[in-house]
Protein backbone atom coordinates (compact mmCIF):
# COMPACT_ATOMS: atom_id res chain seq x y z
CA UNK A 1 0.00 0.00 0.00
CA UNK A 2 1.01 3.20 -1.19
CA UNK A 3 0.74 6.38 0.68
CA UNK A 4 1.09 10.05 0.23
CA UNK A 5 2.17 12.01 3.10
CA UNK A 6 -0.04 13.32 5.27
CA UNK A 7 -2.87 11.48 4.20
CA UNK A 8 -5.25 9.72 6.28
CA UNK A 9 -5.23 5.69 6.26
CA UNK A 10 -8.97 4.16 6.38
CA UNK A 11 -9.91 1.38 7.76
CA UNK A 12 -12.29 -0.74 5.72
CA UNK A 13 -13.94 -3.63 5.88
CA UNK A 14 -17.03 -6.25 6.21
CA UNK A 15 -18.86 -6.21 9.68
CA UNK A 16 -21.09 -8.44 8.35
CA UNK A 17 -21.61 -11.05 5.43
CA UNK A 18 -24.88 -12.08 4.13
CA UNK A 19 -25.97 -15.88 3.92
CA UNK A 20 -22.94 -16.80 5.90
CA UNK A 21 -22.69 -18.84 9.11
CA UNK A 22 -21.38 -17.53 12.41
CA UNK A 23 -19.35 -19.67 14.34
CA UNK A 24 -21.46 -21.93 17.24
CA UNK A 25 -22.45 -19.11 20.05
CA UNK A 26 -24.58 -20.68 23.20
CA UNK A 27 -25.55 -23.75 20.97
CA UNK A 28 -26.90 -22.22 17.81
CA UNK A 29 -25.32 -20.70 14.46
CA UNK A 30 -26.77 -17.17 12.99
CA UNK A 31 -26.45 -15.36 9.89
CA UNK A 32 -27.73 -12.43 8.47
CA UNK A 33 -30.35 -11.84 5.70
CA UNK A 34 -29.75 -9.22 3.04
CA UNK A 35 -31.17 -6.14 3.48
CA UNK A 36 -31.38 -6.61 7.24
CA UNK A 37 -29.38 -3.44 7.81
CA UNK A 38 -31.52 -0.95 5.33
CA UNK A 39 -33.63 0.35 8.10
CA UNK A 40 -31.17 0.53 10.57
CA UNK A 41 -28.32 2.25 8.82
CA UNK A 42 -31.02 5.11 8.31
CA UNK A 43 -31.73 6.18 11.81
CA UNK A 44 -28.48 4.65 13.91
CA UNK A 45 -25.95 6.89 14.76
CA UNK A 46 -22.73 4.39 14.67
CA UNK A 47 -19.64 3.99 16.24
CA UNK A 48 -16.36 2.52 14.35
CA UNK A 49 -14.74 1.31 17.33
CA UNK A 50 -11.50 -1.18 18.31
CA UNK A 51 -12.95 -4.78 19.64
CA UNK A 52 -16.46 -3.35 20.48
CA UNK A 53 -14.59 -0.98 23.41
CA UNK A 54 -16.27 2.14 23.67
CA UNK A 55 -12.79 3.66 25.18
CA UNK A 56 -11.48 3.22 21.79
CA UNK A 57 -13.86 5.31 19.23
CA UNK A 58 -12.00 5.48 15.66
CA UNK A 59 -14.87 6.75 14.19
CA UNK A 60 -18.96 8.47 14.02
CA UNK A 61 -21.55 8.32 11.33
CA UNK A 62 -22.94 11.64 13.04
CA UNK A 63 -19.66 13.47 11.90
CA UNK A 64 -18.84 11.46 8.86
CA UNK A 65 -15.48 9.97 10.16
CA UNK A 66 -16.88 6.40 9.70
CA UNK A 67 -19.35 5.41 6.36
CA UNK A 68 -21.43 2.48 6.20
CA UNK A 69 -23.04 0.86 3.31
CA UNK A 70 -25.03 -2.12 2.21
CA UNK A 71 -24.36 -4.01 -0.47
CA UNK A 72 -24.59 -7.12 -2.11
CA UNK A 73 -21.80 -8.93 -0.10
CA UNK A 74 -22.85 -7.68 3.32
CA UNK A 75 -22.35 -4.43 5.52
CA UNK A 76 -19.44 -2.18 4.54
CA UNK A 77 -17.74 0.62 6.26
CA UNK A 78 -14.88 2.70 6.26
CA UNK A 79 -13.34 5.12 8.74
CA UNK A 80 -10.87 7.43 8.93
CA UNK A 81 -9.63 6.83 12.87
CA UNK A 82 -8.17 9.39 15.00
CA UNK A 83 -4.63 10.69 14.98
CA UNK A 84 -3.73 8.97 18.63
CA UNK A 85 -1.28 6.45 19.19
CA UNK A 86 -3.86 3.99 20.19
CA UNK A 87 -5.21 3.88 16.74
CA UNK A 88 -1.87 4.13 14.58
CA UNK A 89 -1.15 0.80 17.11
CA UNK A 90 -4.15 -0.54 15.29
CA UNK A 91 -3.66 0.43 11.90
CA UNK A 92 -0.22 -1.01 11.88
CA UNK A 93 -1.39 -4.61 13.33
CA UNK A 94 -3.90 -4.72 10.72
CA UNK A 95 -1.39 -4.18 8.01
CA UNK A 96 0.75 -7.07 9.58
CA UNK A 97 -2.34 -9.01 9.67
CA UNK A 98 -2.48 -9.99 13.32
CA UNK A 99 -6.04 -8.06 13.20
CA UNK A 100 -7.74 -9.05 9.57
CA UNK A 101 -11.69 -9.77 11.07
CA UNK A 102 -14.57 -7.60 11.92
CA UNK A 103 -17.73 -7.75 13.62
CA UNK A 104 -21.14 -5.62 15.00
CA UNK A 105 -23.07 -4.66 17.81
CA UNK A 106 -26.88 -4.70 17.44
CA UNK A 107 -30.45 -5.41 18.39
CA UNK A 108 -33.17 -7.54 16.51
CA UNK A 109 -36.48 -6.65 15.02
CA UNK A 110 -37.09 -9.43 13.45
CA UNK A 111 -35.31 -13.27 13.15
CA UNK A 112 -36.08 -16.66 12.40
CA UNK A 113 -35.29 -19.76 13.62
CA UNK A 114 -34.31 -23.11 12.22
CA UNK A 115 -34.94 -25.64 14.87
CA UNK A 116 -34.24 -28.52 12.28
CA UNK A 117 -30.48 -28.00 11.92
CA UNK A 118 -28.15 -28.91 14.76
CA UNK A 119 -26.84 -26.78 15.58
CA UNK A 120 -30.28 -24.27 15.54
CA UNK A 121 -29.94 -21.38 12.83
CA UNK A 122 -30.94 -18.13 13.71
CA UNK A 123 -31.34 -15.98 10.78
CA UNK A 124 -31.44 -11.67 11.37
CA UNK A 125 -33.98 -10.93 9.04
CA UNK A 126 -33.84 -6.81 10.52
CA UNK A 127 -31.34 -5.07 12.51
CA UNK A 128 -33.38 -2.63 14.93
CA UNK A 129 -30.64 -0.87 15.93
CA UNK A 130 -26.68 -0.84 14.78
CA UNK A 131 -24.33 0.34 17.85
CA UNK A 132 -21.12 -0.08 16.22
CA UNK A 133 -19.02 -2.09 13.81
CA UNK A 134 -15.35 -3.31 14.77
CA UNK A 135 -11.94 -4.55 13.62
CA UNK A 136 -11.90 -7.58 16.23
CA UNK A 137 -9.66 -10.26 17.31
CA UNK A 138 -12.31 -13.11 17.35
CA UNK A 139 -15.18 -12.40 15.41
CA UNK A 140 -17.98 -14.38 15.78
CA UNK A 141 -18.45 -14.33 11.61
CA UNK A 142 -15.00 -15.84 10.17
CA UNK A 143 -15.52 -13.66 6.94
CA UNK A 144 -15.76 -10.48 8.40
CA UNK A 145 -12.85 -8.64 7.01
CA UNK A 146 -10.79 -5.63 8.21
CA UNK A 147 -8.01 -4.16 5.93
CA UNK A 148 -6.46 -0.74 5.58
CA UNK A 149 -5.81 1.64 2.67
CA UNK A 150 -4.99 4.86 1.29
CA UNK A 151 -6.39 7.26 -1.23
CA UNK A 152 -3.72 6.33 -3.43
CA UNK A 153 -5.73 2.46 -3.25
CA UNK A 154 -9.06 4.35 -3.94
CA UNK A 155 -7.28 5.90 -7.00
CA UNK A 156 -5.53 2.24 -8.41
CA UNK A 157 -9.38 0.47 -7.45
CA UNK A 158 -11.21 2.96 -9.37
CA UNK A 159 -8.87 2.65 -12.42
CA UNK A 160 -9.15 -0.40 -12.26
CA UNK A 161 -13.32 -0.37 -12.40
CA UNK A 162 -13.09 2.06 -15.09
CA UNK A 163 -10.10 2.63 -16.69
CA UNK A 164 -9.88 6.15 -15.74
CA UNK A 165 -6.44 7.31 -14.45
CA UNK A 166 -7.47 9.70 -11.61
CA UNK A 167 -5.06 11.03 -9.22
CA UNK A 168 -5.40 10.87 -5.34
CA UNK A 169 -5.94 14.53 -5.66
CA UNK A 170 -8.75 14.17 -8.01
CA UNK A 171 -10.89 11.23 -6.01
CA UNK A 172 -10.32 13.63 -2.67
CA UNK A 173 -12.41 16.50 -4.51
CA UNK A 174 -14.86 14.32 -6.37
CA UNK A 175 -15.68 13.07 -2.45
CA UNK A 176 -15.69 16.54 -1.08
CA UNK A 177 -17.95 17.45 -3.77
CA UNK A 178 -20.46 14.81 -3.17
CA UNK A 179 -20.46 14.76 0.94
CA UNK A 180 -21.04 18.39 0.28
CA UNK A 181 -24.09 16.87 -1.97
CA UNK A 182 -23.02 18.95 -4.52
Amino acid sequence: MQQEENEPTKIIGYAARFNELSEEMWGMREKIAPGAFTEALGKSDVRALWNHDPNYVLGRTKNKTLTLREDEQGLFYEVTPPDTQWARDLVESIKRGDVDQSSFAFTVDVQEWDEQSDPIIRTIVKVRELFDVSPVTYPAYPSATSGVRSMQDIAEEHKKLTGEADTPEFLREKLELLEEGI
